[in-house]
């Protein structure tokens, strides 16, 4: 799987965490989910984390590409 790319995250004074995708909120996280994705983000890749948390790391796409004319095998 590549690496998830565009992804950043702003620790606020609240505990709360903002997480953006090019610029764009994707998703705020508070309380004990803020702690536990910086956590998370510190120990590990923190582009996948965000992908992760976000819900960013797959489409929904993958079963009308599976279905598409040039990905048939005969």
């Amino acid at each position: 799987m590549a690496a998830a790319q565009g992804f950043a995250y702003e620790e606020r004074g609240d505990g709360s965490v903002v997480i953006l995708h090019h610029g764009r909120v994707a998703t705020v996280l508070r309380g004990s989910r803020a702690a536990q994705f910086v956590r998370e983000a510190a120990d590990g890749d923190p582009q996948l984390a965000m992908a992760r948390w976000t819900g960013n790391y797959r489409r929904g796409n993958e079963r009308t590409a599976r279905r598409h004319p040039r990905n048939e095998h005969r």
